[in-house]
C-alpha cells in the first residue's frame, strides 16, 4: 500500500480540497483508497458522511485519526494494507511540527501545498525541512493560482520552485468547482468531470501515480541540503519571486 500525505503548517492552502478530490481520483483509476482525516476539525471526515449520500461514483473510505493514536499509526497502516487497501490519503492539521513529523516518516509521498504568496512559501519552509530530515520524498503543490490569467507570481514561484526540483505539475487553479465538489461530498472529477479543474487533478493524480512507482527515493538521496540551507534556499526563492 502505497501513502500520500498532504502536510503544511498553514491554513488555508487548501489541504482537504486537494485530498479528497486526489482520493476521488485515485479511486476513479482503479485505486482502492482510505482517507485518513489527522486533522480535529475533522473536515474531510464531514465530507466523507456527505458522501455516503451523494450517489458517489467511486468509493473512498474515510475515517477520522486522533492525534493521540498517531504512535501506533505504523501498526495502523499495516491492517489497513491487510484490508486489502492499495492508498492511504492524509489530511492534517497545522501548527503542529511533531504531529507533521510523526506523519510524515509513514507517508511514501509529502505533498505540500502553497498558494503562490510569500506568507505561504515562508510558513512552508519548517514543513518541508522536517519532511526532509524524515528522508521522505517530497513536494509542493502550487494551488489557487489565477484561473484565467497566471501573473507574474505564479509564474515566477513556478520557475523558482521547478529549480529545487520541488514542484509538482501542474499547477492548480482557484475554481469554484473544488468547492462546489466538497460541500456535494464528491472530488472534482466526479462533480465535474469535464472541467478545468478535473483535468488538473487528473494531472496531479497522474503526476503523483509515477512518483508512487519510482523505485527511488530521491528525497532520501539529498543528504547534502541540511534543514538550514533548505530554509535559505526556500527564502531565497521568494525574495527572487518578489511573492506578495
Amino acid at each position: 500500500m502505497h501513502t500520500v500525505a498532504f502536510l503544511t503548517q498553514k491554513g488555508g492552502a487548501g489541504k482537504t480540497t486537494l485530498a479528497s478530490s486526489l482520493a476521488a481520483a485515485a479511486a476513479g483509476a482503479g485505486e482502492s483508497v482510505i482517507a485518513l482525516d489527522f486533522d480535529p476539525q475533522g473536515s474531510l471526515t464531514r465530507w466523507g458522511k456527505r458522501r455516503l449520500t451523494a450517489n458517489a461514483a467511486n468509493r473512498v473510505a474515510v475515517e477520522q485519526f486522533e492525534l493521540a493514536r498517531l504512535a501506533r499509526l505504523g501498526a495502523v497502516l499495516d491492517r489497513i494494507a491487510d484490508a486489502g487497501f492499495t492508498l492511504a490519503v492524509f489530511d492534517t492539521a497545522g501548527a503542529d511540527s511533531e504531529a507533521v513529523r510523526m506523519i510524515a516518516e509513514r507517508a511514501d509521498l509529502c505533498l505540500l501545498p502553497s498558494r503562490p504568496t510569500l506568507l505561504d512559501v515562508e510558513s512552508a519552509a519548517a514543513t518541508f525541512r522536517a519532511i526532509y530530515l524524515a528522508k521522505r520524498k517530497a513536494a509542493f503543490v502550487l494551488n489557487q493560482c489565477p484561473p484565467t490569467y497566471r501573473g507574474n507570481r505564479a509564474n515566477d514561484a513556478a520557475k523558482d520552485l521547478t529549480r529545487l526540483g520541488v514542484l509538482v505539475e501542474p499547477m492548480l487553479s482557484a475554481r469554484i468547482d473544488f468547492q462546489d465538489a466538497i460541500a456535494a461530498g464528491l472530488g472534482v472529477t466526479e462533480h465535474a468531470p469535464q472541467g478545468r479543474a478535473a483535468q488538473e487533478i487528473e494531472m496531479l493524480w497522474n503526476w503523483v501515480r509515477n512518483q508512487l512507482r519510482s523505485p527511488v527515493n530521491e528525497g532520501a538521496k539529498r543528504d547534502a541540503r541540511s534543514s538550514a540551507s533548505l530554509t535559505d534556499r526556500l527564502a531565497a526563492v521568494a525574495r527572487a519571486s518578489q511573492l506578495r
